[in-house]
């Protein structure tokens, strides 16, 4: 039998991998994509292709406001395992998908278990974290997300070419046959589940819901969903179309490449900074300086630099953009109680899932107007402006709302 705080010590790396999978997600599918249109699978075309892309995306917006949901309900434990087994089961299933109707369908279903795995994984380890560390615990957690979008990427390169696409549909899947027994034997609840009290039925969750806006929650609530939708706008619209945005500038494709790769570098360096500043000069305010940053560096990358200056610049946009949106679900995870905050991280990922969706909307019809360069930039940096100021609108009363951390308890086997 695990002490309580051996049982605790689970929570982090039990809950990082389970954001890893969604990093997996992320590039999955445009690994893939190529070698199904090249062979012409079940007749697939560039239409067909994206409707099984805005499907899995779908998914994962449902996903994460039904789960994020009913984990203030049935408690994180029980809401992560099943989000991590449905997953990994529908993603399984994908490689032996006989049409695309089918592929697509499993891609929903995949993505609605996924998308409760980020919401309450931020959910579970916010409560065990110090309050002085719960900034760096959520950007701890996010950098799971990046490793398996790098991951992914480099067994593609592997894997496809000698096992065929679906073997990599198959490894994204096997993460569960360990992490699922892992989490049935070691994966604590939080304190506030274990010691009960009045919680809604499952029966009854609009309530849950409600309490986002009841007094002193409906602004923060509507603040951190524009946040959020901006947040996850520039993410997929970055990643989807930097490269191309880059050719219009003129860059060769090498180097548009090489640039979202390094777009992604600076991500990680982004989230390893952006946790332990706003765990020490607060929340709110780091989070609108990262957005603002955000908005200032992608208006500059409009100016055409020489050598390595356009990589460096490039860095550090990535170091800016992506923590943003992190440090939205830090904020989230801060101004929420224990009774309703996996609940307000679904439905600010939820939300954000559509920024998700209108990100490479943008990029393209900027393409397709030929104005990518430069108003492709100014487009995305006006996006940034706007996230941070929806992040100062939250107001300061949610920023002084902090639940005490839920301590931690033995391990559950049930």
């Amino acid at each position: 039998m695990s002490t309580p705080d051996t049982s605790a010590r689970w929570a982090l790396p039990l809950c990082w991998t389970a954001v890893l999978l969604d990093g997996f997600d992320l590039v999955v599918l445009g690994t893939v994509l190529p070698v199904l249109l090249d062979r012409h699978e079940w007749g697939i075309t560039p239409a067909s292709a994206s409707v099984v892309s805005t499907a899995g995306l779908v998914g994962m917006m449902l996903g994460a406001l039904a789960i994020g949901t009913v984990t203030d309900v049935v408690g994180r434990r029980r809401a992560l395992i099943f989000a991590v087994a449905s997953f990994s089961l529908f993603t399984a299933l994908c490689a032996v998908a006989p049409s695309i109707f089918a592929f697509g369908l499993l891609r929903f279903l995949a993505g609605l278990g996924l998308g409760g795995c980020l919401p309450t994984g931020i959910a579970l380890v916010t409560e065990f974290a110090r309050a002085d560390r719960r900034g760096t615990a959520t950007t701890t957690i996010m950098t799971g997300y990046h490793v398996g979008a790098v991951t992914t990427a480099l067994l593609g390169i592997v894997v496809v070419p000698s096992l065929g696409w679906r073997a990599l549909f198959l490894i994204g899947a096997a993460p569960a046959l360990v992490l699922v027994p892992l989490m049935l034997r070691h994966l604590p609840e939080t304190g506030s589940f274990r010691r009960g009290g009045d919680r809604p039925s499952l029966g009854d969750t609009g309530a849950v819901v409600r309490s986002l806006f009841q007094p002193g929650f409906a602004r923060p609530t509507i603040a951190f969903w524009v946040a959020s939708f901006m947040g996850l706008l520039l993410v997929y619209g970055l990643n989807t179309w930097l490269p191309q945005i880059m050719r219009a500038a003129g860059y060769p494709l090498g180097a548009a490449l090489g640039l979202l790769l390094t777009l992604n570098v600076g991500a990680v360096i982004g989230l390893l900074v952006a946790g332990a500043v706003a765990d020490r000069f607060g929340v709110r305010r780091s989070t609108t300086a990262w957005f603002t940053a955000s908005a200032v560096f992608l208006s500059l990358l409009s100016i055409k630099l020489p050598g390595i200056g356009v990589y460096l610049a490039v860095l550090v946009t990535g170091c800016f953009v992506f923590s943003s949106q992190v440090l939205v679900y830090a904020y989230v995870g801060r101004a929420h109680l224990d009774s309703n905050r996996a609940t307000g991280l679904g439905w600010t990922a939820g939300v954000g899932r559509v920024g998700a969706i209108c990100g490479p909307l943008l990029g393209g019809a900027l393409l397709t107007a030929g104005i990518a360069h430069p108003w492709g930039f100014y487009a995305f940096g006006l996006v940034a402006a706007l996230g941070a100021v929806a992040v100062a609108a939250v107001g300061a009363a949610a920023t002084n709302r902090d639940a005490t951390p839920a301590a931690a308890v033995p391990e559950s086997r049930g």
